[in-house]
This record gives structure tokens, sequence and C-alpha cells, in this order.
């Protein structure tokens, strides 16, 4: 696992011990940035489902300025925390062991408003529609804002929640990446 474009471009990024994460791959994490960026000019992330960080750190290589990292898992944590030290984004993260409702319940409670929200739980653990009804009801995405849903690819999500719509669906291999966008 890599960085794969923006100011930390090819630098490694350390995996969760074990077999309980299952980290995005490059190839979906190149397809995914080209889908909602490629690059940002500012922004906030949410990185809800953390595991080793990849895609919020992806976010901040390519322009975020700000991103929250969320996982319940201890390892997920201490495997986030020891990224972004090596890649010296200290000062661009927070980072938090929580599970996802509470997480967004927390953010929600500081008006927290976020650019793109990366939502890659685990396949056997499908929560999304719930958590993408919560992002909507919440008004956690700024406008313009994305919602990056990772699932297994025989999940199908709904074409619209609330104010969110889909913008783009993708299959690859085993992997389902459904894109969310704020309608304003």
């Amino acid at each position: 696992m890599r960085v794969i474009s923006g100011s930390r471009k090819g630098r490694a990024l350390k995996a969760v011990p074990g077999t309980s994460t299952r980290p995005t791959t490059d190839k979906v994490k190149e397809s995914i940035f080209n889908m909602i960026g490629p690059y940002f000019d500012g922004g906030t992330g949410l990185d809800l489902f953390a595991g080793s960080g990849g895609l919020g750190i992806e976010a901040l290589s390519r322009g975020f300025d700000r991103c929250i990292f969320v996982d319940r898992d201890f390892k997920a944590i201490q495997t986030v925390k020891a990224n972004i030290k090596a890649l010296d984004l200290l000062s661009s993260a927070e980072v938090y062991r929580n599970d996802a409702e509470r997480a967004l319940y927390a953010a929600a409670k500081r008006e927290k408003g976020f650019d793109g929200i990366f939502l890659d739980p685990p396949y056997k653990e499908q929560k999304l529609k719930a958590l993408i009804e919560m992002i909507d009801e919440q008004n956690m995405l700024n406008e313009d804002g994305f919602v990056v849903a990772e699932h297994d690819k025989a999940v199908a999500l709904p074409e619209a929640v609330g104010a969110l719509s889909v913008t783009r669906r993708e299959i690859y291999g085993l992997t389902g990446v459904t894109i969310y966008r704020n309608r304003g």
C-alpha cells in the first residue's frame, strides 16, 4: 500500500496487522480519487472506517487541509497514528477510537461539515444506507461535498438519500464503489 498521488506520492503505508481489516487496493483508491478529484483546493475529510488511514491520507496528500480518522479497532488506530506520523501529517489529522454512529453524532454536535466522507466498513457489517441517511439528516456534507461508499459488489445502495444522490457507481472485482454528492 502506498500514497498514489499528491504531496506524499509514492510513500509507503503500513497495513493494520492481522486479518480484521481489508485495505483498499491501490487500483481502487486511484479510481476513487479520479472520480472525486483528483486534487483538492483545501477541504475537510472524514475517514469513518479508517483502517490504515489510506483514503484520508490520500485526500490530505491531494490537497485536503484536514481529515478526521475514526475506527473502533485499537490496532487500526495505532496504524493510522503511525502512518500520519511517518508522513508528517500530524498537524492535519485528528484520530479517534469510536464506532461509526457515535463518531457521526459527535461530529454533528460539533457542527462539523465535511467536504468528503469516506465509508469503507467491513463488508459483513454493512450499515451504509443508515450511515448515509444519518449524514444527510445531520446535514454533515458541505455544498458540493461527496460521500464515497466502498462495499461488496452485490450491495445496491439507493439512488438518492435525502439531499444526496448517486453520481457514480463502479465495480472493481469484488469491490463496489458508490459516490454520492450533495444536491444542495
